[in-house]
């Protein structure tokens, strides 16, 4: 009598075992939002809240950064960086927000950005601007420069906006920046620091009104 042994893949038990973790890590409140970007993501969160109810929105930042999309705003549209050149490129339109996340410091000519992003906001608009500072380079496809806050605010000084009717902001600490010395970008998971130390500045963003 032959007898017939059925193999199994370990494929079915792995993606179990990941299923089971991922749900873990919800059940446990487990923050998986980029340490980096935590406090950038929750003042911006606060800045739109005392806008609320948003206008139209246009977003030039990187494909694949879609968090600002699920904004209540009256119309949300898209026009991603790198396809959309925001160097050379403006929509004939004006907008009451245009969003330019993590894209500035991937263009060769960043004065020109700002300049062509205040000709899309209509006069009382914002347009909302973030970007690292110590984060090592990345290529998307190209990765050219870093401001502090201060350094920020003078580019949008120079695009045309008036200085007293820009808010900035920034933030970093030791802790983060040494963990993202040769590895991946971090979850914020559990418990790391958020403490702000004014000389590690790892985002930087600015809230510049026409």
């Amino acid at each position: 009598m032959k007898r017939y042994v059925r193999s199994i893949t370990p494929e079915p038990i792995w993606q179990f075992a990941k299923s089971a973790f991922v749900t873990a890590k919800r059940v446990a409140r487990y923050d998986s939002r980029n340490w980096l970007r935590i406090k950038q993501i929750d003042a911006w969160r606060a800045f739109f809240d005392r806008h609320a109810p948003l206008g139209t929105i246009l977003e030039i930042s990187p494909g694949g950064n879609d968090m600002w999309k699920r904004l209540p705003s009256a119309q949300y549209r898209a026009a991603s960086f790198p396809d959309f050149d925001i160097v050379s490129q403006a929509l004939d339109e004006h907008f009451d927000f245009v969003i330019a996340d993590q894209v500035l410091e991937h263009v060769a000519a960043p004065l020109d950005a700002v300049r062509n992003i205040r000709r899309m906001v209509r006069p009382g608009g914002y347009a909302v601007i973030a970007t690292p500072f110590l984060f090592r380079v990345h290529a998307r496809p190209n990765d050219y420069c870093r401001w502090t806050e201060a350094g920020l605010t003078n580019l949008i000084v120079a695009a045309g906006f008036e200085r007293t009717k820009i808010e900035s902001g920034a933030w970093g600490n030791k802790a983060c920046a040494r963990a993202h010395i040769g590895g991946p970008v971090r979850d914020y998971g559990w418990w790391r620091d958020l403490s702000n130390d004014p000389e590690y500045p790892l985002q930087v963003w600015c809230f510049a009104q026409r």
